[in-house]
């Protein structure tokens, strides 16, 4: 749980810091680290390295005000962890909130992350969150 917990305060305070320098990502991140998101994500694709993992949390940082880690649990040697937990996101576009299991496999190299894959519940429920509806259906809505 100790090098979850590092690499979890290394990603806020990453997120938190001005600079979004990502030399302060080297503190939990090996320099060959690869998180594999899914393709039914906004954030899709392989982002390699201090500085694809930097650009990573820029473009999730910018697509939800809120990204939250609730009853995080964690089994396997380091080697090759699984973590779950409920995961609560809120859209900075539409301001619609999404909370749902989600789980990951993580590998770490000399108490560093080098590969991550996460494995979110519903992909569509995201993307649904993120959406603005078209203005004719919010009318329609409205008159309701």
């Amino acid at each position: 749980m100790q090098i979850l917990e590092k690499m979890f305060d290394v990603e806020i305070a990453f997120m938190a810091s001005k600079e979004k320098d990502s030399a302060i990502l080297a503190e939990a991140f090996h320099t060959e680290v690869v998180v594999h998101e899914p393709t039914s994500v906004p954030y899709a694709g392989d982002w390699r390295g201090l500085a694809g993992v930097a650009e990573l949390m820029h473009l999730m940082s910018d697509t939800f005000s809120t990204f939250e880690v609730e009853n995080l649990t964690c089994s396997g040697p380091p080697a090759s962890m699984h973590v779950s937990c409920t995961l609560r996101m809120v859209s900075r576009k539409t301001g619609i909130s999404v909370s749902q299991p989600f789980a990951q496999l993580l590998r770490f190299q000399e108490g560093l992350l080098i590969e991550a894959t996460p494995f979110y519940f519903d992909t569509d429920e995201i993307k649904a969150a993120l959406e603005v509806p078209p203005v004719a259906e919010v009318l329609a809505t409205e008159a309701l």
